[in-house]
Formats: structure tokens, sequence, C-alpha cells
């Protein structure tokens, strides 16, 4: 306002040095909207009252200094009175217009600011993260735009304290679902704007939050049931071929076992293809349990000092006829990890059998390397390759990629899921790399600790 003072005091001042040379053109009488301006820009930028001083400080030095007798409060000329009378009439509706154009001004600049605001917030809240997580920024956010020392933002209803102001943000419906507390010394301006055109609106976010927040937690919770009933299927449909192809190859075989036409030669193939159909069940047993295990999060390990050579080895001759198949190199100074043996063999047993099914009858190269603080193990095929679109999910259990060239389909999809499900346990990682027609890489990554023991190497 001093500012506004001293500017009007030196408007007046220019406007009646000037009106001094235009009297050679003008009758002095007929000067007095030179002051005009200065009434203008006073009123619009400090309001009415100091607009109104204006029009009065102008009216009184065009008396003292322009109007006869000059250099006195006084008016000679009784029609100099009506012209000092219509000056300040008209200097008085400029300073009223003006101010009433300074105030719709400084209404739409806070309107702006509210509706900025309200967007802003907007942004906040509706982003895609939980309410609860985002609470504190929006409450800064509102700090600084309305210039609060504090704000702050708690979900439910919250007492007020005596040094906080506790006022209810409430959605649609009327229900309060959270509370804005802001510091009681507050102006009361600012609390009444808070009152009228913030907790409103604010409240409204608020609820539309909350309720995103259910229909996301609602939508996740169907998608598991999805993902479940979708799992409850696969396994159905493994139980009732994968399960059944070598119960009805037992079964076929011990009714053709109980004749008495059998020779000797073929007494020995339907036994062994009797124990051939039960180790294929026992296997998929095995894969159900371990599966089972994982997801239901009881596979705990329980974790020694592991040569991954051995496992390997071990894993290796879990193939049988198959192991002659796999050609495994170790690097010198291998560290021992630590890690569960008896779940990271069957975790390679799956990666061994599964490359060497689509290898096409080619070896599977297995090479064990040390890099920085991690064993890293690739396990190497050289068949067909996977799409792009497949490599996650490979990994998903029951899930079937194409059928190996020139073999029938012996698999389950379960091996990958578990291989991953066990390593990850362990503290490892597993990734795939391949390219299609040129074949696979599995490459699995486990940490080593300190003073880990070194093996020997190969």
């Amino acid at each position: 306002m001093w500012l506004g003072v001293v500017l009007a005091g030196l408007a007046v001042a220019v406007a009646t040095a000037v009106i001094y040379p235009l009297k050679s053109v003008a009758p002095a009488v007929s000067l007095s909207v030179v002051y005009l301006p200065a009434v203008l820009l006073v009123s619009a930028y400090w309001g009415l009252a100091l607009g109104l001083a204006t029009s009065l400080a102008s009216a009184a030095a065009f008396n003292f200094f322009h109007i006869s007798p000059a250099g006195r409060f006084t008016i000679s000329d009784a029609r100099n009175w009506v012209a000092l009378a219509a000056f300040v009439a008209v200097a008085v509706v400029v300073s009223t217009v003006a101010d009433l154009a300074r105030s719709r001004t400084a209404e739409a600049e806070r309107r702006r600011e509210e509706a900025d605001l309200a967007a802003g917030l907007a942004r906040e809240l509706l982003a895609g993260a939980q309410t609860s997580e985002v609470l504190g920024s929006t409450a800064r956010r509102l700090a600084e735009a309305m210039t609060l020392p504090s704000a702050a933002i708690e979900l439910g209803a919250v007492p007020p304290e005596p040094r906080r102001l506790a006022m209810a943000l409430r959605g649609p419906d009327g229900e309060q679902v959270a509370t804005l507390l802001v510091p009681s010394h507050l102006p009361p301006e600012t609390i009444e704007r808070l009152r009228d055109h913030v907790v409103g609106p604010l409240g409204a976010l608020v609820a539309i939050a909350l309720h995103r927040d259910a229909v996301q937690a609602e939508a996740v919770e169907t998608a598991a049931l999805r993902r479940s009933d979708d799992v409850k299927t696969a396994l159905l449909r493994a139980v009732s071929h994968d399960l059944r192809t070598p119960l009805t190859a037992i079964l076929a075989a011990g009714h053709a076992l109980g004749t008495d036409t059998l020779t000797g030669d073929e007494r020995a193939e339907l036994s062994s293809g009797v124990v051939e159909a039960a180790g294929r069940l026992a296997t998929l047993v095995d894969k159900l349990l371990d599966l089972s295990k994982l997801q239901a999060g009881s596979a705990v390990p329980r974790p020694d000092w592991v040569s991954l050579e051995e496992v390997l080895m071990v894993a290796r001759e879990s193939l049988g006829a198959g192991a002659s198949d796999v050609r495994l190199t170790v690097d010198p100074g291998i560290p021992d990890v630590r890690a569960d043996a008896a779940q990271l063999e069957r975790a390679f047993a799956n990666l061994l059998e599964n490359a060497r099914r689509y290898s096409g009858g080619q070896q599977v190269a297995v090479h064990i390397r040390h890099s920085d603080a991690r064993v890293l193990v690739r396990v190497v095929d050289r068949g067909p390759g996977i799409e792009p679109s497949e490599r996650e999910r490979i990994f998903e259990p029951f899930y079937r990629g194409n059928e190996a060239a020139g073999e029938p389909w012996t698999g389950s999809g379960l091996g990958l899921a578990i291989a991953r499900g066990f390593i990850e346990a362990n503290g490892g990682t597993i990734s795939v790399q391949s390219l299609p027609g040129q074949g696979t890489s599995f490459v699995v990554s486990l940490p080593v600790h300190e003073a880990a023991p070194v093996q020997a190497g190969v």
C-alpha cells in the first residue's frame, strides 16, 4: 500500500505539471481529464479507497494550481465549481469501475488457481498409486498452492488438536472418508477459502481414489481367481492325459501278464513296459508335488555348501540312458555355493531333460564358470529355438511349447516352472537366450557367498 501512496502522489504531481504547457492549446478548466489516468491506474492496482483518495488529491491540486485564483483553495468563477464537481464525479466513477474490474480479475485469478489446484490434486490422487501412498505428496501440493505452513491428509475421521484444525473430507454420499489437518492459527480468510473452495472438491477426489483402489483390488482378486481356475483346468488336463497314459499302459500290461499264453520274451517286454510307465508316472507325481510345494511357499531350502559340478553330474545321471547326450565342462576354481543340493538337482534335471528333448539327438552342452560374485551355469541345446513371445510363458506351469521335431510329446509342461521355482528359492535367477532355428541357452546365476570353498575344477 505504501508503494501505491507514493505512486499516487507522483502521478498527481506529474499530471499537474503536464497541464501547464497544455494551457496554451486548451482552457485550463477542460484539462482536468489529465488526472484521470492516474486515478484509473491507482484504483486498478490498489483498490477503491486509494483511488478515491487520488481523486480528491487530484481535485485539490487542480483547484490549487490551475483554477483561478491560483495558489489558493478558492474558486472565483461559479462555472469552475461545476467543472470541478464534474471532475470529482467522473473520478469517483472511474475509481469504482476500476476497482470492480480489479476485484473481478482477482476473483478470476483465484478461480483459476483453484481449478489448477483441483487438477493437480486429481493428477496426484488418481495417477495410479495407492491412495494411502500419495496422501502425503497431495497435502504438500495443497500447502504450496495455498501458502500454508503445513498440511496433512489422513484417512478416516481425526479429532482436532489445539494446534491443528481438522476439516472433514466427505465423498459424494456425505460420508467422511478422510480429514484435512491444517494449523489452527491460519487467517480467517484462508480458513474460509479452504472450507468453501478446497474441502469439497478434495473430499470428492479422495472418495474417487478410494473407490478406484477398491475396484483395482477387486480386479486383482478376480484375475487371481481366474488364474487359479486356469491352473486347476490345466491340472485336470494333465491328470486326465499325462496320468492316464502310463496308468493305461500299466493296466494293459498287467492284464496281459495274467495270461498263460505269453512267451518269456513277451513277458519280459511287458514287464519292462510296466516299469517304464511306472517311472513316468512317478516322475509326473514328483513334479506335481514339487509344484504344489513351490506354489504353497513350503519349499523352504536347506542351504549347505554345494558343489555345482557334483549336482550337475547327479542331474545328468538321472536321465538314465540319455546321460551320454549331455557334455559337462567346468572352469577351474569354481567356488561352492550355499544352496539346497536336492532342490538344485531337481532344477537342473528338469533343465537337462528339456534341453535333451529339443536337441534333436545332438549333444547338450553344459558349462560352469565363475563371474564376479556369481556362478553361471549355461545349458545349451541345438533345437528349434524359442519365439520371443514365448520366452516368458515357457516358465508358466503346464505351458507347452512347440513339439520337438520328430519326437512324440511326452512332457508335462511343469519342468521349467519347477526349475525356476527351485533356483529362485535358493537366491538364483534363470534367463533364456534363443533365436528361432539356432537353439536355446538357459543361463542359471547363483550367488557366491564369502569364504566359499573352491572346487578343483576339470
